[in-house]
């Protein structure tokens, strides 16, 4: 793992790098985001923002999607992936929203996580980017990333949160986040990274050792 002295040198060039870095979602609602989030697993979010630009215009709170049958969502999702699925939680999610929470969006992880098909990632995605809590969602480009570069040592995904909380200002978790997702996406790429020509290749442990 990096020094502290390095990791807070990686942080830097990521937020000079990336610094209109924002979710790559659309969604103009907490609802509207956890419902996209939760679509976007096994997904592209290209893929989704097709879907919810379609949809969303016409079912977009809890209450329209409460009442709807998996049949009518169906068309709507059915390019996403694991689709069955997802649609099946939506809906359970929706009806438990209106029922418990006036059709609100929770704004704790505990509440999000009790959600049919909210894992803590994606709680942790519409906590920060919906209610701006601090938080710092791991998903496979965070993972990918964080571990490559050496800001965490971790085998799995929980252990990449607390050690990426452990180690980043709680102030830029929500924006690293989506440096490491863009940074991922852009240049650490799973396959293929483009390590020549990084801004981190100086530092980066992959990099380096390569």
């Amino acid at each position: 793992m990096l020094s502290e002295q390095k990791r807070g040198e990686v942080l830097r060039i990521l937020k000079e790098t990336y610094p209109d870095a924002k979710p790559a979602l659309h969604f103009s609602s907490p609802f509207e985001l956890l419902v996209a989030t939760m679509l976007s697993a096994q997904c592209t979010d290209k893929q989704v923002n097709k879907c919810t630009d379609v949809l969303f215009p016409l079912y977009n709170t809890a209450e329209a999607f409460a009442s709807l049958d998996f049949e009518t969502l169906e068309p709507y999702i059915k390019s996403c992936g694991v689709y069955r699925n997802k649609g099946k939680n939506i809906l359970a999610m929706s009806r438990i929203l209106v029922e418990r929470y006036n059709g609100e969006v929770p704004q704790t992880r505990e509440q999000l996580t009790e959600l049919p098909g909210v894992g803590r990632k994606t709680a942790n995605v519409v906590l920060s980017n919906a209610f701006g809590v601090p938080a710092i969602a791991v998903d496979t480009h965070v993972f990918r990333v964080a571990n490559r570069i050496g800001l965490t040592e971790a085998k799995d995904v929980e252990k990449t949160e607390q050690q990426l909380m452990a180690h980043i200002p709680e102030s830029d978790w929500g924006a690293a986040h989506h440096w490491l997702i863009y940074h991922g996406r852009q240049v650490c790429a799973a396959q293929r990274p483009k390590c020549d020509t990084c801004p981190l290749k100086e530092i980066c442990e992959y990099a380096v050792h390569r």
